[in-house]
């Protein structure tokens, strides 16, 4: 495992201001490397990870500029009183933000305490992450109303294309100074306002949330059946158990999983039990223990072929992973 490289953080401006980059060959480095934020990722598609996260915080607002080399899951908080606007910069697949289709030229938008999104493989994306002390007179002063209520929900909204791109390029703009002296706070305060004004003036006039029963229902679905899941890691339920326990047919398990996060809930289920093993071996303090102890804990049971499954999905051998935890 290649360590994370990492920048050092700009002068900070009264306390409140400060960058932050870092590049890692490692899913788990790569969520805990976000500063202040609680985040989980499971990596779904095969293939050696490598991610980077850029931030630069301001006065009650943090820009955001993330990448990944594979195909993931991230979950967690990113802080109560806060809210979330985010957007897809390469996405040559579908991604699936709280269980909805995220396409080109949309924006993920909402509460900030409990992100749930799917990105594919070579995915990079932009956000602001702004407090609710900042955004709300904000909002009130521009469209003379309280918060709209759809903001307490977690939306995706479509945008104009040529919006996207002023967007996009204002966002990494401000971005770019990443690694440059801190400027003053003056200058600071004006930059802030600026991106969070673009962000907001992106958002559509109108948003209906009709379809966001449809979808919660589904994402219920699935986050039941992830439950039970690893519910007993050792014993994995079949389908047909999960189904029975949750009260639904195959095929409806199936279209929920594709359509909340993209995948089959076999395939989702395989990916998530190949995590928790390497986590669990980067983790191995005792000498006395081995791969094949960490796969079975996991419901691993034919060492040879949970090797090569182990070697395609994350390149490099469960052997490997653990020699590397133990310094070797």
């Amino acid at each position: 495992m290649v360590p994370a490289m990492q920048s050092p953080r700009l002068a900070p401006a009264h306390g409140q201001a400060w960058g932050h980059f870092v590049e890692t060959d490692d899913i788990d480095a790569h969520a805990a490397s976000q500063p202040d934020w609680v985040l989980r990722y499971e990596q779904l598609s095969a293939g050696s990870f490598h991610g980077a996260v850029r931030h630069l915080q301001l006065p009650g607002l943090r820009l955001v500029h993330e990448s990944a080399s594979q195909a993931m899951r991230q979950r967690g908080q990113l802080g109560q009183g806060r809210y979330g606007f985010a957007m897809a910069l390469d996405l040559p697949e579908a991604a699936f933000f709280n269980g909805q289709r995220l396409d080109a030229d949309a924006v993920m938008a909402g509460r900030a305490d409990d992100l749930d999104l799917c990105s594919p493989a070579l995915f990079s994306m932009i956000g602001v992450v702004v407090n609710a002390d900042l955004l709300n007179p904000l909002w009130e002063r521009i469209y003379q109303t309280p918060l709209a209520p759809w903001l307490d929900k977690q939306t995706v909204l479509p945008v104009p294309a040529d919006t996207a791109r002023t967007l996009k390029a204002l966002h990494l703009g401000a971005l770019a100074t990443l690694g440059t002296p801190m400027a003053p706070s003056a200058a600071l305060t004006q930059l802030r306002d600026a991106v969070l004004m673009e962000w907001i003036e992106a958002l559509p006039a109108e948003v209906n949330t009709t379809d966001l029963k449809t979808s919660a229902a589904r994402k219920r679905v699935v986050d039941r059946a992830c439950d039970l899941m690893l519910s007993q890691t050792d014993e994995p339920l079949s389908i047909l158990q999960l189904c029975s326990r949750i009260g639904a047919s195959r095929r409806k398990l199936n279209y929920c999983f594709q359509d909340v996060l993209g995948i089959t809930p076999v395939k989702y289920l395989r990916a998530v039990r190949l995590n928790g093993v390497r986590r669990e071996l980067k983790a191995v303090q005792d000498m006395r223990t081995g791969v094949q102890d960490v796969a079975a804990r996991w419901g691993f049971w034919h060492l040879g072929q949970f090797s090569l499954d182990y070697k395609r999905q994350f390149g490099e051998l469960p052997s490997a992973t653990l020699r590397t935890a133990r310094g070797g």
